[in-house]
């Protein structure tokens, strides 16, 4: 296989890396889910995004410090096979390919559900097979077509962030003469700030983290990007305030603006806003922001399946096949391979549509927290080694090192330990970690079948150098 049929190019522009960085945070679970969170935790809410978002924020930092120093497709995977073990790395990617192959599946239902909401007479199966081709076919033309796409969903999340932010907050201020001053009475009036207490919170911690899976994307392309260093630090940089302009401060406009317990919130917060301000058509407008939110992470899905699958193909851990890309520089056989599971749930969706939704949350929510622990464990030992050998390289530094580090790996684990004493979490925990346990049992059955094919040639070698020396 030549190295032009295997090389991916370095398609995407600065300005598609700028926007993959500002809004490859901003997911369908920010309009959406976070109704469930403000319903648990009250106003406390606002601590539970603080919180999971200070974790991401570690947690991204470690991986810009690393991916500044070796930028390359699949980064998070790689660093763990360096630091950790080839283990860690087989481990990490084959996970990682898998959360991503069902979100595929997972926003395709999704987008499928919200378009019916005009074309009702559409089945939800045949839609969510069309969103599915449709990007696929996106992802498989360039990757500067994947980030053409991402750049226009992401700018109109971002812009539809910032004016309702904008709306909120000038009339929580009174600024906007038809409305008085808000106040503090949602905030603390209804039962205070913690009305179910801080346990409530920490619950709401352990919810919200699965939102932030995203962010980590921009490490991932950065090692497509004509400029990988400069644009994992501008990224880096960013992270703070993306997460709590987009994440904590719309939840914060949200719980100050309406009562926590209004059984509005727990439908769609964003769109009881808008219908509280007053604007018509409300439910269409957060219908079109949250579908473009959802094709989005649709996107970023084919996308981070496809690159995670060829960095494996890279170090032997997946066919070689997946190696192989297009004349754009696309890989395609790899973008394919992630639609799979897409299409058994266009199977599923058309069988038993009611189930296919939870499914595929349960089958991969626990992965998040797996790969940032990862993270964190691979920077520990990866920051260490570059200071020795290479220390000119850490043109991006994690904050109070080692401490932070450490700080993020036992808040990790906490959580995942919590998920088992949370019932509705359980059976998520369970099935992630049964998973984990099939994964390592496939690396050590091929590393182990590898090592045989390895000693079986070696006698053939050896046989065959007798029988020259003896002809």
């Amino acid at each position: 296989m030549n190295t032009s049929d295997t090389q991916l190019q370095k398609g995407l522009k600065k300005r598609h890396m700028t926007m993959i960085a500002i809004a490859g945070v901003i997911g369908a679970g920010l309009f959406v889910g976070s109704g469930a969170v403000i319903h648990t935790a009250g106003p406390g809410a606002i601590l539970s995004y603080a919180f999971a978002g200070m974790l991401v924020i570690f947690t991204m930092r470690m991986l810009g410090e690393m991916a500044a120093v070796n930028p390359t497709s699949g980064s998070f995977a790689h660093y763990a096979y360096e630091a950790i073990g080839p283990w860690a790395g087989f481990l990490i990617g084959w996970l990682y390919w898998f959360f991503w192959v069902i979100a595929i599946a997972l926003e395709a239902t999704a987008g499928a559900a919200i378009i019916q909401y005009w074309y009702s007479g559409v089945p939800l199966w045949l839609m969510s097979l069309i969103l599915t081709v449709l990007l696929t076919l996106t992802n498989i033309v360039s990757v500067k077509s994947f980030g053409e796409f991402e750049y226009w969903f992401s700018l109109i999340k971002v812009v539809s962030i910032i004016l309702f932010l904008v709306v909120g907050i000038s009339i929580i201020f009174g600024i906007t003469p038809t409305f008085d001053p808000i106040g503090l009475t949602n905030l603390i009036g209804q039962g205070g700030f913690m009305p179910n207490g801080f346990a409530a919170v920490l619950m709401g911690v352990v919810i919200v983290i699965f939102s932030f899976m995203g962010t980590e994307i921009v490490a991932i392309a950065a090692g497509e990007s004509a400029e990988p260093k400069k644009a994992i630090t501008q990224a880096t940089n960013s992270v703070t305030w993306r997460i709590l302009i987009f994440y904590v401060g719309s939840i914060a406009v949200v719980v100050t603006l309406l009562p926590w317990s209004s059984s509005d919130i727990l439908q769609s917060p964003y769109v009881a806003v808008l219908d509280y301000i007053g604007i018509p058509a409300a439910a269409v407008i957060m219908n079109f922001i949250v579908l473009t939110a959802v094709l989005s992470c649709l996107n970023s899905a084919l996308y981070a399946t496809s690159r995670m699958l060829y960095s494996l193909a890279e170090k032997g851990e997946a066919p070689k096949r997946f190696l192989k890309v297009n004349k754009k520089g696309a890989p395609v056989q790899a973008i394919l391979a992630g639609t799979f599971f897409s299409y058994i749930a266009v199977i599923m969706n058309y069988v038993s549509p009611d189930k296919v939704f939870m499914f595929l949350v349960n089958s991969c929510s626990a992965i998040t927290l797996i790969l940032y622990l990862t993270i964190a464990v691979s920077h520990l030992k990866t920051r260490r080694k570059v200071e020795k050998e290479n220390p000119e390289a850490l043109v991006v530094k994690m904050w109070l090192f080692p401490y932070l580090t450490y700080f993020t790996i036992v808040a990790i684990s906490a959580l995942l330990v919590a998920m088992f004493f949370i019932e509705s979490m359980r059976v998520q925990i369970i099935f992630t970690l049964v998973l984990t346990i099939i994964v390592l049992l496939f690396y050590f059955f091929t590393q182990r079948k590898k090592t045989k094919e390895a000693n079986k040639d070696g006698l053939v070698s050896i046989h065959e150098d007798v029988k020259d020396y003896y002809t």
